[in-house]
């Protein structure tokens, strides 16, 4: 898969803008467990904390539910956190290595002007790049709001899990070799579905986002504890310089 460079990163972005109505946004972040054999000798290595043995594949997905990077191979009970923060992709993102463009004010915004940002769930770490919900608890109107545009955002690494699993059945099985051969496998399925996707256009998707849209009220959890103070003040751009509160006004929420 190429590397993102900076003009790419902008498509992306506008793509998301168009599609799901959150501007700055570079991707999609998440991680599924792909099922293998129990690799002989491993011990409780693979086995995760959903009860069977598996890789992961974490990846970043656009508005089209193309995969732009990927990372294959962690195992064990790790949390995607973990995962993503021990990753080639992480760590990039943390080094400020993936050529993303400057920020730019967001729409309808006087300034500052706002990073490119990645969406993601509740299990992930707010960084000044990766948006994940306010913590459910206390929350406002423009807070709900907020929650229900970023999981309108993040649905598609989901859609994107649910497209590639049912084009390629061979990942709704248990993989049946060693996992080195098993991460090859879903690194062909990956390239496979990104061509599928760039070919064909979008036969399968109607499914899948009827299947995986969500409500405002049910993806704004998070885990405990307090984000960063440099997430904080990100988010807060997104809170208080777009006008989401239309939507309450016209009944879309």
């Amino acid at each position: 898969m190429p590397e993102p460079v900076a003009d790419l990163w902008i498509q992306i972005a506008e793509g998301f803008y168009v599609d799901a109505q959150f501007p700055n946004c570079i991707g999609a972040l998440n991680g599924k467990h792909i099922r293998v054999k129990k690799p002989p000798h491993s011990g409780s290595r693979y086995f995760n904390y959903k009860q069977y043995f598996s890789v992961v594949l974490m990846a970043l997905a656009d508005s089209k539910y193309k995969f732009i990077i990927v990372d294959i191979g962690a195992y064990e009970s790790t949390a995607d956190a973990r995962i993503f923060s021990t990753s080639r992709m992480g760590a990039l993102l943390q080094a400020n290595q993936l050529a993303l463009p400057e920020p730019r004010l967001l729409p309808g915004s006087a300034g500052p002007p706002a990073p490119f940002v990645i969406v993601a769930d509740e299990g992930f770490a707010l960084t000044p790049h990766v948006m994940r919900p306010f913590p459910r608890r206390n929350l406002t109107d423009s807070r709900r709001i907020f929650n229900y545009r970023l999981s309108r955002a993040r649905r598609y690494v989901e859609c994107a899990f649910g497209i590639l699993s049912h084009k390629w059945r061979v990942l709704l099985s248990s993989l049946q070799m060693a996992p080195e051969n098993a991460t090859k496998v879903i690194q062909a399925c990956v390239i496979l579905h990104n061509f599928v996707r760039i070919h064909d256009g979008s036969s399968e998707v109607d499914d899948f986002e009827a299947g995986t849209s969500s409500s405002s009220a049910g993806l704004d959890q998070t885990l405990h504890g307090r984000p960063g103070s440099a997430g904080l003040a990100v988010r807060a751009l997104y809170e208080g310089a777009l006008p989401w509160q239309m939507d309450v006004v016209h009944g879309r929420l």
